[in-house]
């Protein structure tokens, strides 16, 4: 089965077509050469850009040398109104310290000590799911803003001030363009970045209700009443090495960026997968089969038993990647198949295409979940699957990520059967995630479940 892919645009394109390109999209703004190139090189006045899908080379970036390509400070420039000082933007020892306080909150056994907050975030989206012909891509944000806020501050979605924080995060999003003049030219830090006043009032609503939950939490916390979720553990945690804890204001830093990429990634793999179910019938039956085998009060246990499942969304993942590419930025002079790259060049991974390179993955296209049964696509994974990134920057909720996913897929779809809609194609784009460009419309009926 072959799913919805973006038409590439020309080989050859003037710098302003670009920019037109990418600013409405970033996947059909490349090239169809880049699915079978190694390496592309994009040369404006300001920048030279390279993309890489070498796996020697990936790896050297994510993994051999990290310290040598830290995040570009491009990326956080449309950004930084609402994520500050965030894990995702920093770079060197300031990231490392951020990365010794938050990962424990991800390690070991806490994944298992969400998962009754996530379960009830899967039993409420089933609640809210309308039958009909349905925009699924709303249902999902939705539900993945839910699990946010269940998970960290141990409040639903109905909360006043998560539903106000998730209200005011669409605003956000229609008013934040992708890309930003400073993304582009090489400017000076005094010089104004001319954020929409809409995007820069978003923003400061959202830090505002933010800081009211991480106040009332350290409150809660001093008076010995705080509940075990992610947010008291972020914040009872000391950097080992310095003995600091966040203080209010990086606390919001990091919050903001939880709810940014742990909601829109997210929802965005949901949807996708969601469509996937709907485009392939057999393997919708198939899931809707483990889900259900499950009983109505799994433990975490059950998560090893659902096998099918988790290679289904392993394969939305490979292709329909939440955050399409990633941009690093050379620290020192470097030489890339051949070619000398100066120092302060962009450096582009793309998942997007490394998923469906032409000479790495057979049949590269295909949504095809038993591919996770041979060594031939396990290995292709250990050189070409970065959903997540890869390396010491390896998203640090990307367990959590897979349990949310799993099992939000495996409630909807032991509940629902999901159909396609005639005439409402959905055609990917990219800005922040992997998103349709006029949303995922599906036919929602419910099922009749066996006692």
């Amino acid at each position: 089965m072959i799913p919805p892919k973006p038409q590439p645009r020309a080989d050859k394109v003037s710098l302003l077509q670009y920019l037109r390109l990418f600013r409405a999209d970033i996947l059909s703004a490349q090239p169809a050469r880049l699915y079978r190139a190694w390496m592309a090189v994009f040369k404006t006045p300001f920048f030279h850009s390279y993309l890489c899908n070498d796996p020697a080379l990936v790896n050297r970036v994510l993994v051999e040398r990290p310290d040598d390509f830290p995040k570009s400070n491009r990326i956080r420039e449309g950004l930084n109104p609402l994520l500050g000082n965030s894990v995702f933007v920093t770079n060197g020892e300031v990231w490392r310290r951020q990365r010794r306080i938050i990962d424990p909150a991800f390690e070991g056994g806490r994944l298992r000590d969400t998962f009754p907050a996530i379960w009830a975030a899967g039993l409420a989206a089933v609640a809210r799911m309308p039958v009909g012909e349905v925009e699924v891509e709303a249902e999902m944000s939705h539900a993945a803003a839910d699990v946010i806020f269940r998970t960290l501050f141990s409040i639903p979605i109905e909360h006043e001030v998560a539903s106000a924080v998730f209200a005011e995060f669409r605003t956000y999003q229609r008013t934040q363009p992708i890309l930003n003049i400073a993304a582009f030219l090489p400017l000076p830090a005094w010089v104004p970045r001319f954020h929409k006043s809409a995007t820069k009032r978003s923003a400061a609503v959202i830090r505002a209700l933010i800081r009211r939950l991480t106040e009332a939490r350290a409150a809660e916390i001093a008076a010995g009443l705080a509940p075990d979720d992610l947010a008291t553990k972020i914040m009872t945690t000391a950097d080992p090495q310095t003995g600091q804890r966040f203080d209010t204001e990086e606390m919001v830093d990091q919050v903001a960026i939880f709810f940014l990429a742990g909601h829109e990634t997210s929802a965005s793999a949901l949807s996708w997968a969601l469509l996937m179910l709907a485009m392939d019938p057999d393997t919708q039956e198939k899931v809707a089969a483990e889900a259900q085998a499950l009983g109505e009060a799994p433990e975490f246990a059950a998560l090893s038993k659902m096998r099918f499942t988790r290679d289904v969304f392993r394969e939305v993942l490979r292709l329909y990647p939440p955050v399409p590419m990633m941009v690093r930025e050379n620290a020192e002079p470097e030489v890339m198949r051949g070619r000398n790259v100066a120092r302060g060049a962009q450096i582009v991974l793309s998942p997007w295409h490394l998923h469906r390179h032409e000479r790495i993955w057979d049949r590269p296209d295909e949504f095809d979940p038993s591919r996770w049964q041979t060594e031939e696509n396990r290995a292709c994974a250990r050189d070409a699957y970065m959903p997540f990134s890869a390396g010491p920057r390896v998203c640090t909720g990307a367990g959590f990520a897979m349990v949310e996913g799993v099992l939000l897929l495996a409630q909807l779809a032991r509940t629902f059967r999901f159909e396609c809609v005639a005439g409402r194609e959905a055609v990917p784009v990219a800005h922040l995630t992997v998103r349709a460009r006029d949303g995922i419309w599906l036919r929602i009926s419910r099922r009749e479940l066996s006692a």
